[in-house]
């Protein structure tokens, strides 16, 4: 097995440590071959535990400094404060962390929903965000921005790594009209598919809400759907009829 960490970085971030960690170089097999760090996988937790110690390590902190919480795909957010226990922010319920805190690293798990990684350098201030469709409508995004804000932060940088791009991500009636509902708009990041359903730019609204809270933001332009020796993805596994996927990580530290 590989171990060599393809860690995916973009330049609007290049003062902060930041990573879009791939799947490769990680320690599990099968489904879940190289870099799975989902605990609520069906894994083995020794090889989770493995994968999120080796991306620990390559973001300069103990394994134990590694912060993650439960995503439910809420708009709830959690601050880490200094004090706070790492371990029991992992069990919340929650879809974003911010913190100002040194010595840790933020990180959220996906498979084809948005992971942003967000910064603020001068002001010390950093937070990683899970948007997957229903919490960058419901307003996960903006809550990150606003945490972060009322930490300190006010000129914030915001990179939305590996995601379904819209040519892979076919959706139902029904679910645009949940958005055309908040807003007619919104239609613009629908397109038709070849066939006759819809097709969701989930990147381009992730960037129109960062964009519309004054957040500089840009994506890195790598689908999950279509690289499977790279990225997990939900609806890849889904559509090959798979029990389970990996969940890919991506992380911040200041």
């Amino acid at each position: 097995m590989q171990t060599t960490l393809e860690i995916l970085t973009h330049p609007l971030l290049h003062d902060v440590r930041h990573g879009f960690f791939t799947r490769k170089g990680g320690a599990s097999s099968g489904l879940f071959a190289g870099l799975n760090c989902g605990r609520r996988s069906s894994d083995q937790t020794d090889m989770v535990t493995v994968n999120r110690a080796r991306v620990a390590e390559a973001m300069g902190v103990p394994p134990d400094a590694l912060a993650t919480v439960k995503q439910v795909h809420s708009a709830d957010v959690v601050t880490l404060r200094d004090g706070d226990e790492i371990e029991n922010i992992r069990d919340i319920q929650a879809d974003a962390i911010v913190t100002a805190r040194r010595g840790v690293a933020l990180g959220v798990l996906t498979a084809d929903c948005q992971p942003i990684l967000l910064a603020d350098p001068d002001a010390g201030v950093i937070g990683a965000c899970h948007a997957g469709w229903k919490g960058a409508l419901d307003g996960v995004i903006e809550a990150t921005v606003a945490a972060m804000r009322n930490l300190g932060a006010t000129g914030i940088r915001a990179v939305i790594g590996p995601t379904i791009s819209q040519r892979n991500y076919e959706v139902s009636e029904d679910f645009m009209e949940d958005f055309l509902i908040e807003d007619p708009e919104y239609h613009r990041f629908f397109s038709g598919g070849p066939n006759g359903r819809p097709m969701f730019d989930l990147p381009s609204f992730g960037l129109f809400r960062l964009r519309g809270q004054g957040v500089e933001a840009e994506w890195s332009r790598h689908c999950t759907y279509s690289d499977p020796d790279r990225f997990f993805s939900y609806r890849r596994a889904t559509h090959e009829g798979q029990a389970d996927y990996g969940r890919l990580i991506s992380a911040i530290a200041l």
